[in-house]
């Protein structure tokens, strides 16, 4: 097992006044194991048309790929298999779902395989890189392979037709050329960004080339090969005080970044550390969370509940439309803070949560339940899952 990982990324915009996105991107991710290959497949399907029909047809063909690759089928099975279930357009004899596959092996090899989408486009040390492909007519579809080696910050980009028809009519006479694409996606790139968040970058910028008006299903699906980042966050004394002692050992022993959140936690780590607990006077950056503090050894230092139900609200808007992503991208307040590391830089998580009860929350005027900061610790959890990091909790 190598020290990287691969981190998906994506994003669509609906045509004008459809409900439903005639784009889909199914993701499999596959453990390591002894005899297991770990990989990661992304399949971004692009159904022809729009609307109900175009979202139904394109969520099959993705599905479809995505389960059959998992389980080691070839592309050639896969072709025949969408062939046979989905019909062709008797009009334009054209299949109702083109499509694009990713595959990334041991964060080592990687395979693309396309069918009637825009190229994908691959930047390496954040320029674009011309890679080779190989054409095989499958089923009368002409299928474009490529395999190569992958390197770290290895970025892959894969675009639905609805990118390059940006600003036509518009903004543009011929829609969004892709060597301009290209052009824009290496000016805007930087290193620390994750995929979802180039996926933003370029989404909202084809945004702007419709006017705010999509005459086109528009997705964006970036594929980055990260080096794997551990951060750590400790929230919560332990049950039993006489776990302290062993609860911050095993923190502060975690390689990586570490997060200590809740008043009484940091005076814990700051006695623990041999430290003081610096908090100057407060700064009330957003009103409505708690100001930072700081331990020498520990990187973020924050209030508890509040700062992670916000943490909370950001990362359950990152799953989805990402739209608060310039208020905690930029700002300073804890959780903020919070949300830059475990967004951006992390790959795996390690959460060290402390079951003693809170006084404070036993006031029957607060809105704050016995199993609050569980239930907050668990669904933030979830939600960065769901964003393809590698989560671990222990209780204390």
């Amino acid at each position: 097992m190598n020290n990287l990982c691969t981190d998906v990324g994506y994003l669509s915009l609906n045509k004008k006044d459809e409900l439903l996105c005639g784009d889909h991107v199914e993701v499999v991710h596959s453990s390591w194991g002894e005899d297991v290959q770990g990989f990661t497949i992304a399949v971004l399907a692009d159904g022809l048309g729009s609307g109900v029909k175009a979202s139904i047809l394109s969520t099959l063909t993705a599905k479809i790929i995505a389960t059959m690759m998992a389980n080691s089928l070839t592309v050639e099975d896969c072709v025949v298999t969408i062939a046979a279930t989905l019909p062709v357009c008797k009009i334009r004899e054209m299949a109702y779902s083109t499509f694009t596959i990713i595959r990334i092996t041991e964060n080592l090899d990687a395979e693309i395989i396309q069918y009637d989408n825009p190229q994908v486009i691959l930047l390496r040390h954040g320029k674009n890189f011309p890679y080779t492909t190989i054409t095989e007519t499958i089923g009368k579809k002409k299928i474009y392979k490529t395999r190569l080696k992958v390197r770290e910050d290895d970025t892959f980009i894969a675009i639905s037709d609805g990118v390059i028809h940006a600003g036509i009519g518009k903004s543009l006479n011929f829609g969004w050329l892709r060597e301009d694409i290209i052009s824009f996606i290496e000016e805007a790139y930087e290193q620390k960004y994750t995929a979802k968040t180039l996926s933003s970058i370029l989404l909202n910028k084809c945004y702007s080339l419709y006017g705010g008006e999509p005459g086109d299903d528009t997705t964006i699906c970036t594929v980055k090969i990260r080096r794997r980042q551990p951060i750590n966050l400790l929230i919560g004394p332990p049950e039993k005080p006489s776990e302290v002692q062993k609860m911050m050992a095993l923190f502060f022993a975690k390689e990586g970044k570490h997060i200590v959140c809740g008043g009484t936690t940091s005076s814990l780590a700051a006695q623990f550390l041999g430290k003081p607990l610096l908090t100057g006077i407060p700064r009330y950056i957003d009103p409505d969370i708690p100001p930072v503090a700081s331990i020498e050894g520990v990187d973020v230092v924050t209030e508890g509940v509040i700062t992670i139900n916000r943490v909370l609200d950001y990362a359950r808007d990152y799953n989805k439309d990402n739209e608060n992503y310039a208020h905690w991208n930029y700002g300073k307040d804890g959780a903020s803070l919070i949300a830059r590391l475990l967004f951006e830089e992390a790959t795996d998580i390690n959460f060290y949560v402390g079951k003693a009860v809170n006084p404070a929350h036993q006031n029957p005027d607060l809105p704050i339940g016995f199993n609050i900061k569980m239930r907050l610790v668990e669904e933030l959890a979830s939600c960065l899952k769901a964003m393809g990091k590698q989560i671990k909790v222990s209780y204390f």
